[in-house]
This record gives C-alpha cells, sequence and structure tokens, in this order.
C-alpha cells in the first residue's frame, strides 16, 4: 500500500477523500494549527523520507517544506491548480471552485500510484467531489447576497479570504497586511486602522483564533467594533471537521455577524453529501 504525505489540512482531506483504503495517508499539520509556523519534527521527516508522494499546498503556506527532501515526488498541487494568483496568497480553497480545481490535480498526481480499478474508484470519488464543491459554491453565493451590501466587508487580522472576496463581492480589509510596518502595530497604525475599520460599514473584526490575541483585542477597543464571537478559520480545517464544514461554517460565521442569514440545513446536506463519497 502506498504512503502519501499531505502537508496541510485541506490536502489531507481531499487525499483522504479521494483514496480511501487505498492507501495510507500522513498528514503533517493538524487541523487548526498554523502552518505558516510548522518545525519538522524527527517523526515527519521520518514519514517524508517514506513517502511515495508527498503534496504540499504551495504559495509558501508551509515554509519549513519549501525545498523539503522526500522519499518520492514532491509536488506543490496548489500552484498547479491555481496558477492565476496576483497576490500569491496561499488560502485557495475558500473559492470552492479553486477546491475542484486542486481535487483535480491531487487524482492527477495520485495516478501514477494506482492501476486498474483502483485508479476507477478515485476517478469515480473525484467526479463525486467536484459535484459537492460545484454545490457549496452555489449555496455559498446564496448566503452571502443575504447580507446587505454595505456589510459585505471581511475585517481580519492577515489576508486569508482574497479568493472567497474576489469571487463573491466582498470587500477583504487584513488589518495588519494593509497597515503595520514590519507587522508592528504603532500609534499612527493604530489610528488609522481604527479610521479604516469605521469607514468599513463592518459590524464586527473576525480574529483569527480564540482567544482573540493583545493585538485584535487592542484594535476592537480603539475602533469600537466587537470582536466576532467565534474565529474564521483561513488556514485550512477546523478542528474535528472536514472541508465542507469548515467553509460552511466560516460562511455562517461571517453572514450572521454581518447581518444576513445562513441555511444550516443546506450546509448540513452538504456535508452528507461529502461525507456518503466511498
Amino acid at each position: 500500500m502506498p504512503t502519501v504525505v499531505a502537508a496541510d489540512g485541506v490536502l489531507c482531506d481531499i487525499t483522504k477523500m479521494l483514496v480511501a483504503n487505498q492507501a495510507k495517508v500522513v498528514c503533517l499539520i493538524p487541523a487548526g494549527a498554523d502552518p505558516h509556523t510548522l518545525a519538522l519534527r524527527p517523526a515527519d521527516r521520518t514519514n517524508l523520507s517514506k513517502a511515495n508522494l508527498v503534496l504540499l499546498n504551495g504559495y509558501n503556506l508551509t515554509p519549513a517544506l519549501n525545498g523539503v527532501k522526500a522519499g518520492g515526488p514532491v509536488v506543490s498541487i496548489g500552484e498547479i491548480a491555481v496558477p492565476k494568483n496576483p497576490v500569491k496568497d496561499p488560502h485557495l480553497w475558500h473559492d470552492p471552485s479553486n477546491a475542484a480545481s486542486m481535487v483535480n490535480t491531487t487524482a492527477s498526481k495520485l495516478k501514477p500510484l494506482f492501476q486498474g480499478q483502483q485508479d476507477a474508484a478515485i476517478n469515480r470519488r473525484r467526479a463525486s467531489m467536484d459535484s459537492v464543491l460545484k454545490a457549496l459554491g452555489t449555496w455559498t453565493g446564496a448566503q452571502i447576497r443575504t447580507v446587505p451590501e454595505a456589510q459585505r466587508v471581511l475585517v481580519t487580522g492577515h489576508r486569508g479570504f482574497s479568493f472567497l472576496a474576489k469571487r463573491y463581492g466582498i470587500r477583504e480589509l487584513p488589518l495588519i497586511d494593509e497597515y503595520a510596518t514590519g507587522g508592528r502595530l504603532r500609534p499612527s497604525s493604530l489610528r488609522a486602522i481604527s479610521k479604516a475599520i469605521k469607514a468599513s460599514g463592518t459590524k464586527v473584526i473576525f480574529p483569527e483564533a480564540l482567544p482573540p490575541s493583545k493585538t485584535m483585542r487592542r484594535i476592537s477597543r480603539s475602533s469600537g467594533v466587537p470582536l466576532a464571537k467565534q474565529p474564521l478559520f483561513g488556514e485550512g480545517q477546523a478542528p474535528g471537521q472536514s472541508l465542507i464544514q469548515t467553509a460552511t461554517g466560516n460562511v455562517c460565521n461571517f453572514v450572521l455577524s454581518q447581518g444576513g442569514k445562513c441555511d444550516k440545513k443546506g450546509a448540513d446536506q452538504l456535508q452528507k453529501q461529502w461525507a456518503s463519497i466511498n
């Protein structure tokens, strides 16, 4: 049985869904962890050395894996699946059509490891996954359209949702990336951030984790705009959740926080369809 290493949570879910029990899939980064700060452990290096195939997101999502050596080919799936990426945002999967492209690219890179009926089974699952992701794209648009246009703004600390924003007409405002020189929050930066938040029309600021960082709490106090009660999971999957559950959870969090409505029954149905693929 071949061994495939999938570097981050989204690729991990995609790969596990595609191969089912036809391969051993090793996930380097647990759901909820930050891929940008991954430090390879001895066990990780052992798994990499034994891998028949290593799948990376690419676009520098996991700096520790740049130039990594492995037992088999190392493939940057996202860079092949989504070659047009002007701002080099590695968080490709927040647009479901990009996630589908990642599924198709992953399936093609798995092909040399399998033959005959096994390859046909992977292709069948790929088609089913494509179908669910297409439905997710439609569902997402319907939810976002319930948000008043003036509040279709996504205010976070760092850029992570540019693909979601571009597809669905959301204004992304990544505060630290836009206003803090070198990542440091000087008084002048804080004043500019507070002004931008107030002008944006947003009802909340979305933290990237709980508890929110000191910087995000400081920004909230300065601007007078509250932090959302739940974070948006921008770096991969939410703990214990699939790609679909993470995506629908993020969308529901966004639209409900910004004055819209969320079809949770529709979200549950998408997850049932995803989970039924075998």
